[in-house]
């Protein structure tokens, strides 16, 4: 997916930067990069953190370092900040973005007598791309506004300029900025897990499509925010950090809440023993299902965080499926003879789950039950790169609904799968449980997990669940 920060103060800006970046590590694992602005002069530096840790590539260039005013970002997509010089003057840009036509937009600028620079992995950079499309406007206003009129799929940015830093947040708000305020300056994030050790406090919420300029004293309305929001409703469920907060909701409060209308929901007429959380993204919901159901919290396996820490996997399935089993180590007294209700914050290919509770039966388990904290994934993000899926059939949902249908899925019978009150969703649900080997399966409801929220459904996208836009 993607996760930046910013910051713009009246003294150095480097090490909360350096700090500010790192807390967005668990949004990203493939590329990294922060530059800085100091008396007109931009210092930049782009690492592969595939297999590193943002510190530890980052640490020893600080000293190169210098200035009031910086962004970074942690990618899984491109290698930035681009740094560029236009009409406009010169700035740096990073963006969170996923640009579905992105082929169409480069041929048209290709057409227009622009060249394209940035091919690390080998194809064109998205970050470049917006700047080429910021740098047909006559101000970074209009620049931004012409960003949202042509791309589809989203774009959040920071560009960093002489006047201060811009932060635009996607037309439709479908990724979060958050600003801090602190004693001498302001800090941009996609995280605002960012702010409280480095002395700043959540100040302000970007709107969908609003575009401010921040400086050490002041954040200026460029644009104001559109009236339609939709912000990704997997932010909570899983990809957001448990201390983060989007539009004032918390994560873990949310997950806690989807936890505890689970339970509600649940048939308990099956004995179980006790309940726990697929570290880390499900331990929040298992702990509200715990506490709602009176069945006992535990902790039948523990993830080992001094070489495993990263939150987010490789990209090749081999090696998540590896990392995946080395990452949880067993507590065998607490899982042998028992009978186990597992909360996992969702099943996208079954593959790693399916891991996970062939590791617990070799542990002794008695009965693995399975709860997924959001609804069955039948559809593929086109908005966000966040999938861990390269293409809906990649979805085991969508695998077990092509078998059911013989291959003849259409896009109403899909809605019929989506509909949990539905006989196809129950077959759905008995075939997943039947290939992934569980001793039940029954997932969160869609209206619940959106009540765990608390915002309303109009401002949450819904897509991958249910196909609606």
């Amino acid at each position: 997916m993607g996760g930046f920060f910013g910051t713009i103060k009246k003294t150095s800006c480097v090490t909360d930067l350096f700090y500010g970046i790192d807390y967005n590590s668990h949004m990203g694992t493939k590329r990294a990069g922060m530059a800085t602005l100091n008396d007109g002069v931009y210092t930049r530096a782009i690492h592969n953190i595939a297999n590193s840790y943002f510190r530890t590539k980052f640490e020893p260039e600080l000293p190169t370092f210098a200035g009031y005013s910086g962004i970074g970002v942690i990618s899984d997509t491109d290698a930035q900040p681009i740094i560029v010089n236009c009409h406009l003057g010169k700035f740096a840009i990073v963006t969170v973005a996923k640009i579905t036509n992105l082929p169409t937009l480069e041929r048209e600028l290709l057409a227009k007598g622009n060249h394209f620079c940035e091919h690390s992995n080998g194809i064109t950079n998205q970050s470049e791309l917006v700047s080429m499309l910021i740098a047909e406007g006559k101000t970074f206003t209009e620049g931004i506004e012409n960003v949202f009129r042509q791309i589809k799929g989203s774009c959040s940015m920071l560009i960093l300029t002489e006047s201060g830093i811009i932060a635009a947040r996607d037309k439709y708000g479908r990724t979060p900025i958050v600003i801090g305020k602190g004693c001498d300056g302001y800090a941009i994030s996609s995280e605002s897990c960012a702010f409280p050790n480095l002395g700043y406090e959540t100040d302000y919420f970007i709107g969908p499509g609003e575009i401010v300029l921040v400086t050490a004293d002041s954040i200026t309305q460029l644009r104001k925010p559109g009236d339609k929001m939709q912000i990704c409703s997997f932010l909570w469920v899983y990809y957001g950090y448990p201390t983060s907060s989007y539009e004032g909701v918390g994560v873990e409060e949310m997950r806690y809440n989807c936890g505890k209308l689970l339970a509600q929901r649940d048939d308990h007429s099956i004995d179980v023993d006790i309940v726990a959380g697929v570290p880390d993204s499900g331990i929040a919901h298992a702990i509200g299902y715990a506490n709602e159901s009176g069945i006992p919290y535990a902790r039948p396996f523990i993830k080992y965080t001094p070489t495993w820490p990263r939150s987010f996997m490789p990209t090749i399935q081999s090696q998540r499926n590896l990392i995946a089993k080395m990452k949880l180590l067993a507590v065998e007294d607490l899982i042998r003879g028992k009978s186990l209700l597992l909360i996992d914050d969702s099943i996208v290919r079954g593959t790693q789950l399916r891991e996970t509770t062939e590791y617990l039966f070799e542990s002794g388990a008695k009965e693995v039950h399975i709860r997924p904290a959001c609804p069955p994934l039948v559809y593929g993000c086109k908005y966000l790169n966040f999938s861990r899926s390269s293409s809906e059939m990649d979805l085991i949902t969508r695998r077990v609904i092509e078998r059911l249908e013989n291959g003849n899925v259409t896009d109403e019978i899909l809605q019929e799968y989506t509909n949990p009150d539905s006989e196809k969703y129950e077959q759905m649900v008995d075939e997943i449980c039947k290939e992934l080997k569980f001793t039940s399966l029954r997932f969160n409801r869609l209206d619940d997990m959106l009540d765990s929220c608390g915002i309303d459904k109009c401002k949450l996208c819904t897509y991958c669940w249910d196909g609606k836009e």
